[in-house]
């Protein structure tokens, strides 16, 4: 073994390659390089590239699909929320409408109200005069009646005379009252 070692090393030492074969290989190296660089690439460009290529696809079009979704999404969501805005100013048209017919019909039932309040108002007070006249009419024959009754009591002491016959009692009684009142009227001016 140490024979084949030494000529080895002496091999080597005899053929040092000088200028340009110093980058340049040997012819034998390239032509064993290129026998491996075909069993590589033959079944590399024949199977495994066109699987990659396959793969390389296959994702591309999912890449594409999921962006033509992506911009399919978006436009219902652009059209929804079109949509959605559209719906939102018919809803705030139609509450400010609502609104408004509110506002209108609130004053036609203010108005009512007022109108209805103000006739009952007048109906109450218009009651109230008749039952005030009436009072006063009843008062003012309870007053003649009690008034007369009393004439008629001291007249009857004054004069010394009954006057229990009703058409004289009645007679002095209107006459007395004509007097009072005219005396309180002469005393109003």
């Amino acid at each position: 073994m140490a024979a084949i070692s030494a000529a080895v090393v002496t091999a080597a030492e005899s053929t040092e390659p000088k200028g340009m074969d110093l980058l340049v290989p040997a012819s034998y190296d390239l032509l064993w390089s290129a026998v491996v660089l075909l069993i590589i690439a033959i079944p590399f460009f024949r199977y495994a590239l066109p699987a990659l290529n396959k793969v390389l696809d296959e994702r591309t079009a999912k890449i594409e699909g999921g962006l033509a979704k992506a911009e399919k999404a978006q436009a219902e969501a652009a059209a929804a929320r079109d949509e959605y805005n559209q719906q939102l100013a018919e809803a705030r048209a139609e509450a400010a409408r609502i609104r408004e017919d509110a506002r209108v019909e609130g004053g036609q039932i203010v108005s009512e109200l007022r109108g209805k309040a103000q006739d009952e108002a007048a109906r109450i007070t218009e009651t109230a005069q008749r039952q005030i006249e009436a009072e006063r009419q009843q008062a003012a024959v309870q007053l003649r009646t009690d008034v007369g009754t009393l004439a008629t009591q001291l007249a009857s002491k004054i004069v010394g005379e009954s006057l229990e016959d009703e058409a004289r009692r009645s007679r002095v009684v209107d006459r007395f009252l004509d007097e009072l009142e005219t005396s309180t009227a002469g005393q109003g001016k």
